[in-house]
């Protein structure tokens, strides 16, 4: 952290721009992707009070912000568009998109928070911004204020780190989600009849090689459903085979048609949560649940949780692919083949005596 004027800080924080009535901040991907910029906008909400804060993501980040406090002002889901978000099965039209970039004008500042810039940079200044930030790669077309984009960075230390070029120092360091009365009162009908302290598990991933075995988390599951806590297996519908296999070995109950109302008050339930680098992850964090999770160790660098009491990390060291031993820390290689777990070195004795410490208060 930079001691600034304005306090700590990651990174310079630059000059505030004039008359900004309208920012648009771009951020696809998923679930965890969104969370990570969290912090950020909520720094520009701060910095920028008055004006519109319109996030351009996905459908799955309407959902999140729907009906709570949020620092966005509304969100927009992106169109078909190449390397920028790319649905399965819908086409590119470019009417179409030229229609929503029309309708979103006029953007006095974009802030680009959707990785190296090299087509991100370009779709945002489609929308003839003022002003444009972010990171950059050395391909990359420039912004007004850009930083170098580094693969290895925290995704919320760097989306601060662009937010700081617009003016806009620190709020917070990690994501929070307010939970509301509506998200208690849908979780406690999915919830109905299981005892407390409740433990949620999520053993999934978007990249399978973040997976740790299911099996692994099944025998955790099933000494803590055991030991008398409800215990719960969540997932998304796509995730189903896998959610029932595991909460049928431990006895728990599966949960995959969740709304996202009822998946935050669920996790916020928790009294402890147990899972993969995901989504799902992120999100029991920052509403508040404490967490076990299983990480690779780059994945760490890049999303991993900043303190250690309520959030419990462990790591597995595996730097070459486990079948054809190519080097899965170098970014420049292209991605192997192969899916093969590269977190299954973590023990299971060791992520039990972690949920069994959160469990105990300690």
């Amino acid at each position: 952290m930079v001691n600034s004027e304005h306090g700590p800080s990651v990174g310079p924080i630059e000059a505030k721009w004039p008359d900004v009535r309208r920012i648009a901040v771009l951020r696809g991907g998923g679930l965890g992707d969104l969370l990570f910029a969290v912090p950020a906008m909520t720094a520009l909400r701060a910095a920028y009070p008055a004006a519109e804060i319109v996030l351009l993501g996905t459908e799955l980040h309407r959902a999140l912000f729907d009906g709570r406090p949020a620092p966005v002002t509304e969100v927009w889901p992106l169109p078909p568009y190449p390397n920028v978000h790319e649905p399965a099965g819908q086409p590119f039209d470019e009417s179409e998109q030229q229609a929503w970039f029309d309708a979103l004008k006029p953007v006095d500042l974009a802030v680009q928070l959707h990785g190296g810039g090299r087509n991100s940079n370009p779709f945002l200044r489609k929308l003839d911004p003022k002003y444009l930030v972010g990171a950059r790669t050395p391909d990359a077309a420039e912004a007004d204020r850009w930083l170098p984009f580094r693969y290895y960075q925290h995704e919320v230390l760097r989306a601060l780190e662009v937010a700081g070029l617009a003016g806009a120092p620190p709020v917070e360091l990690e994501p929070s989600i307010a939970v509301t009365d509506a998200d208690r009162a849908t979780a406690d009908e999915v919830l109905d009849g299981l005892p407390d302290p409740l433990v949620v598990f999520h053993p999934g991933a978007g990249d399978p090689r973040r997976r740790w075995p299911a099996e692994r988390f099944a025998e955790v599951a099933a000494k803590l459903a055991g030991a008398g806590c409800g215990v719960v297996v969540i997932g998304a519908p796509d995730e189903r085979d896998l959610v029932e296999r595991v909460a049928s070995q431990a006895g728990a109950r599966p949960l995959t048609s969740l709304s996202m109302s009822a998946l935050i008050g669920v996790l916020a339930r928790a009294k402890a949560f147990a899972g993969n680098d995901s989504g799902p992850r992120h999100l029991a964090a920052a509403v508040g649940a404490p967490t076990v999770s299983v990480y690779w160790m780059g994945n760490v660098v890049n999303a991993g949780p900043l303190g250690r009491s309520r959030h419990r990390v462990l790591i597995s060291w595996t730097s070459r692919c486990p079948v054809c031993g190519v080097d899965c820390t170098r970014e420049d290689l292209p991605r192997c083949e192969h899916d093969d777990s590269f977190v299954a070195t973590v023990p299971t004795a060791e992520v039990l005596s972690e949920m069994e410490e959160l469990l105990a208060g300690r």
